[in-house]
């Protein structure tokens, strides 16, 4: 078993999130960016204010979202889950999966990418 089991977590329907294990160290957005780069994958940053709602929807794509600063909360509302994020973690977020997002009280900043 690994010594970092509990910073993976695997939800309903293929929800997969990875927390990042270095709460005293920020994850500097250029790796986040390499990352999806090197998955031939356009990255995304966008910045949400405090408490900004995006009301339940699904996408045609696989969303795999970084949370860079702040915190947001993802809910999946047909299996009673939520996720709350912080600066580093990573969510995974299979196409046609229905999901809302509620940003922390000081905003939240990200980069995703879409994956067929």
């Amino acid at each position: 078993m690994s010594s970092h089991s509990s910073l993976h977590e695997t939800g309903p329907e293929g929800v997969d999130l990875i927390r990042w294990p270095h709460r005293n160290h920020t994850l500097p957005e250029a790796e986040v960016t390499v990352f999806f780069t090197s998955r031939d994958i356009t990255p995304s940053r966008w910045v949400n204010t405090s408490n900004t709602v995006h009301a339940p929807h699904v996408h045609t794509y696989k969303k795999i979202l970084f949370c860079i600063s702040g915190e947001i909360t993802f809910s999946f509302p047909d299996f009673d889950q939520e996720y709350t994020l912080n600066p580093g973690d990573r969510l995974i977020i299979p196409a046609g999966l229905r999901h809302s997002a509620v940003a922390g009280l000081k905003g939240v900043t990200c980069i995703e990418g879409q994956s067929p």
